[in-house]
């Protein structure tokens, strides 16, 4: 199929990079967000195929500025790692992102959400993820040819494009990292990071004292 060029209309059209509206509403709800993002980022560091990122304004369709979606968190499989405005999809090739996450607010409103769901489903999104940290109630859906289904059993459920765990336990929701580890905060992520340094050190330090240099091990 010979590509079509955009007629001038369409090349003039402008896509914003943002839709005036706050990442998020409180504390809890941008906590969520970030450890998602930066926790898949962490998965995917390796990768340089696989972009990942948090309230960015994703456009579906070429030459209509109007349909547009900004998930809390999205990764788009098989698309180069980089900064971008928004995620125009006719640029990248047109792969949609296939995982998105939404985390709720008190602001949030069933109809609101009921739109996004049919969105998502409508542009090819593959899993869908959404998480009340304060009613602490976890629902995914998965795409069965062209719908997206809810999920029977998403209280202990491992997504299929992207290897990790979600668990819902009575305290909240914990997502394992295929790895087995847990999503952690930066500060956590930091924390473990010194706790092997000490540890390291201390341990150098014995064979050192037992007339072992560990550089030699």
């Amino acid at each position: 199929m010979v590509a079509q060029t955009p007629t001038e209309t369409t090349a003039n059209i402008i896509y914003p990079d943002s839709d005036g509206l706050p990442m998020s509403d409180n504390t809890k709800q941008f906590r969520w967000i970030v450890t998602i993002k930066e926790n898949l980022e962490l998965i995917y560091a390796q990768n340089p195929d696989v972009f990942v990122a948090g309230d960015l304004l994703w456009y579906p369709v070429e030459g209509n500025n109007t349909i547009r979606q900004a998930p809390d968190v999205m990764v788009a499989i098989g698309r180069p790692k980089g900064d971008r405005g928004s995620y125009q999809q006719w640029r990248e090739e047109g792969i949609a992102p296939q995982v998105v996450f939404e985390v709720l607010s008190p602001g949030n409103r069933l109809g609101e959400m009921h739109r996004k769901l049919r969105f998502y489903e409508q542009y090819g999104v593959s899993e869908y993820y959404l998480y009340d940290p304060d009613r602490l109630d976890f629902t995914g859906w998965i795409r069965s040819e062209d719908r997206l289904e809810s999920i029977e059993q998403p209280t202990d459920w491992i997504s299929p494009l992207l290897g990790i765990r979600f668990k819902l336990e009575p305290d909240g929701l914990v997502i394992y990292r295929p790895d087995g580890q847990t999503f952690s905060s930066f500060i956590d992520l930091d924390l473990r990071r010194q706790e092997a340094e000490q540890r390291a050190e201390r341990l150098a330090t014995k064979l050192r004292e037992l007339g072992i240099d560990p550089e030699n091990l």
